[in-house]
């Protein structure tokens, strides 16, 4: 693993293990150490064997071609709305930082917090709360090469021709993070802390037609017009308005196509 000086500036506390099953896993067991693992703490590993996405989805990687990044927050907005907005946050923080060091191509949000560069994924992102606190991991797409791309609609900095210069995405990754969940907690929402419009800035499924499929296999298919004040997708349905707040969202159209 590189230096990561720029990143232990951020962090209260990085630790970097050869090797994690799920990085989420190994922190939420650290957690339980409030003094040794503070507000802000990293854990990663670019050899993670057993990860997770959503929807309890296997995440896994030839060792070396990406990275797993947890981290751990404990200054929480107070009220319970305000939390259910840390995944986005999460997936807004990241996408700035791809789009750091992808100046000549198209980054954005796919709904709820699929990083995509060029409508194809590079990050995925899954939050679990843990007591008290909550882990945001990540898994970044950084070594990966064409050949090694688990979906045709996933990418990676390598098969974009690109070296990630992994401290500094993670330094900006990690301040853009610290930055919105500290406006959640001093304000109490995301719309008046600014983070539901640069997360609505930022998403590339508005104003796509999308598939949302639905707990209990049910399906729901119309343009998705907003976001509203809890995060919720608005898709319209001839001309009725349906807010989502969770399933699994397939851009009809996607984005970049």
């Amino acid at each position: 693993m590189v230096e990561l000086s720029r990143t232990r500036r951020v962090a209260a506390r990085v630790e970097v293990v050869a090797e994690a099953p799920s990085t989420n896993t190994m922190l939420r067991e650290l957690a339980a150490d409030a003094d040794g693992w503070p507000h802000l703490s990293v854990l990663l590993t670019d050899n993670q064997t057993a990860g997770r996405g959503r929807l309890d989805r296997q995440w896994t990687a030839p060792p070396g071609a990406a990275l797993a990044v947890s981290v751990l927050l404990r200054r929480l907005p107070e009220v319970a709305e305000a939390r259910g907005w840390i995944p986005l946050a999460a997936g807004l923080a990241m996408a700035d930082a791809v789009a750091d060091q992808v100046a000549e191509h198209s980054v954005s949000v796919k709904w709820p917090n699929d990083v995509l560069v060029d409508g194809r994924k590079i990050s995925g992102i899954l939050a679990e709360v843990t007591g008290d606190a909550v882990i945001v991991g990540s898994g970044i797409n950084t070594a990966m090469t064409a050949a090694q791309l688990p979906i045709p609609t996933a990418t990676s900095f390598a098969s974009l021709g690109i070296e990630v210069e992994i401290d500094r995405l993670l330094a900006r990754y990690l301040r853009s993070l610290e930055r919105a969940v500290d406006g959640l907690a001093a304000t109490g929402d995301a719309v008046t802390s600014g983070l539901h419009a640069a997360v609505s800035a930022r998403c590339g499924t508005l104003g796509q037609d999308v598939r949302v499929l639905l707990p209990g296999e049910r399906v729901l298919e119309g343009a998705a017009d907003s976001l509203d004040p809890e995060g919720r997708l608005v898709v319209s349905v001839n001309g009725e308005h349906h807010a989502v707040s969770a399933g699994d969202v397939v851009h009809v159209r996607p984005t970049g196509a």
